[in-house]
C-alpha cells in the first residue's frame, strides 16, 4: 500500500539522513522524498513517499516520532490531505499537439523555440501520470524531471 508521511523536522545537520536511514534500515526504498522550509525557520516540512505493509510503516512511523529531529508526523494516507506534485518536460511535439494536451490538462507553457517547448503541470501523482501519458501521444519527450510529492493535511470542517 501507498504511505503519504507527512513530518515537521529540525533544521538540522544529518535530520534527514537520520529519517531516511530509518526506513532504508527497514528496507523501505523511498518512492518520493520532497523538503521544503516552513514559516518557521527553525524547522521543515519534509514529504515521504513509501509503498508497504500497513503494520510496519506504523511501526517505522512510530520509530521516527522518537527521534530528536522530528517535531510532529503522520501517515496522512488515509485522512483527509491535499497532495501536489509539479512536472517540468522538455518536447519536440509540435506547437498544436502540445497546446492541446496543455488545453485539456491546464498545463503551462513556460518555454518554446526551434520546434521545442518547454512545460509544466501541477496535480496529483496520478494526475501527473496521465498527462506524461498524453504528452507522449503528442510528441517525443526529450527530457522531464518531477519535483516530488508535497501534501499537507486538510483542516477539519466545523459542524
Amino acid at each position: 500500500m501507498r504511505h503519504l508521511i507527512s513530518m515537521l523536522l529540525q533544521n538540522e545537520a544529518g535530520a534527514l539522513a537520520r529519517v531516511a536511514g530509518l526506513f532504508a534500515s527497514r528496507g523501505y526504498n523511498i518512492e518520493s522524498l520532497t523538503v521544503a522550509a516552513t514559516q518557521d525557520v527553525d524547522a521543515s516540512r519534509l514529504t515521504l513517499v513509501v509503498f508497504g505493509d500497513d503494520a510496519v510503516v506504523e511501526q517505522i512511523v512510530k520509530q521516527s516520532a522518537k527521534l530528536v529531529d522530528v517535531i510532529e508526523i503522520a501517515d496522512v494516507s488515509g485522512s483527509d490531505h491535499v497532495e501536489r506534485e509539479l512536472l517540468v518536460a522538455r518536447t519536440d511535439a509540435g506547437g498544436e499537439a502540445v497546446d492541446a494536451c496543455l488545453s485539456r490538462f491546464g498545463g503551462r507553457l513556460l518555454h518554446r523555440s526551434a520546434g521545442q517547448s518547454v512545460v509544466e503541470y501541477t496535480g496529483c501523482a496520478r494526475d501527473v501520470d496521465a498527462f506524461l501519458i498524453a504528452l507522449r501521444l503528442s510528441g517525443h519527450i526529450l527530457d522531464h524531471a518531477r519535483s516530488g510529492i508535497a501534501t499537507i493535511a486538510q483542516p477539519l470542517v466545523a459542524a
